[in-house]
């Protein structure tokens, strides 16, 4: 032992030497664990806010055509007679494809360092057509009522949405959704955090993009 530990011992004063190294060691504890646990807050409510920063409502535009021929027939006596009816149809469309970001669900495990996305809202699509009519005949027998101008309109969305489905539209859209979610990559990667999604770790952008568009 050390003369100056011999010297306590003799004089009866060891017990305020274990005294003062347990109180500096509890001393030492209190503010590491309160550092570590603001670090933790910290990086927490960075995190949530860069997320509220992306919940925003993402759109894509697009502008379709198409013109069709609108007929039909009423007929009687056997087919012997027939009124018919047709007109020629024009259809312009704005189309969107937005993503409301402020629907992404997301769960932050603080001591673990981890920020996982349980969920990615689904691409909302809204058509407004614009239908002009052309060369309209008909009969007084056979005239344009409200029920064709619904069937025209409803067939006029069906066809619009099998050409949003073949044209860049949607994928325009996700793309300009994984940008917006990899700006949450790029701060959880920066404070040394990992990103889930999907049960799996993303490393990078390429790997978000994979996985969103599966």
């Amino acid at each position: 032992m050390t003369p100056l530990i011999q010297a306590l011992i003799r004089s009866g004063k060891i017990i305020y030497l274990i005294l003062f190294a347990i109180i500096g060691f509890l001393i030492y504890q209190l503010v590491t664990v309160k550092k570590d646990s603001s670090s933790v807050e910290y990086d927490t409510n960075l995190i949530q806010e860069q997320i509220k920063n992306v919940g925003k409502l993402v759109v894509t535009e697009g502008h379709f055509s198409q013109v069709m021929t609108y007929k039909d027939q009423n007929k009687y006596l056997g087919d012997l007679i027939s009124f018919d009816k047709k007109a020629l149809v024009v259809i312009n469309a704005d189309v969107t494809v937005s993503f409301d970001l402020s629907k992404v669900q997301y769960d932050i495990d603080a001591p673990n360092k981890t920020l996982t996305i349980t969920s990615i809202p689904k691409e909302e699509i809204k058509i407004s057509p614009d239908i002009k009519y052309y060369n309209v005949d008909q009969s007084t027998f056979n005239e344009f009522t409200g029920d064709d101008y619904n069937k025209i309109n409803k067939i006029a969305k069906e066809n619009l949405a099998k050409k949003i489905e073949k044209s860049s539209l949607k994928s325009n859209a996700k793309n300009r959704l994984i940008s917006e979610l990899s700006k949450i990559l790029v701060v959880t990667n920066s404070m040394g955090w990992k990103l889930q999604y999907n049960g799996e770790v993303v490393n990078s952008d390429k790997e978000f993009t994979q996985k969103i568009k599966g």
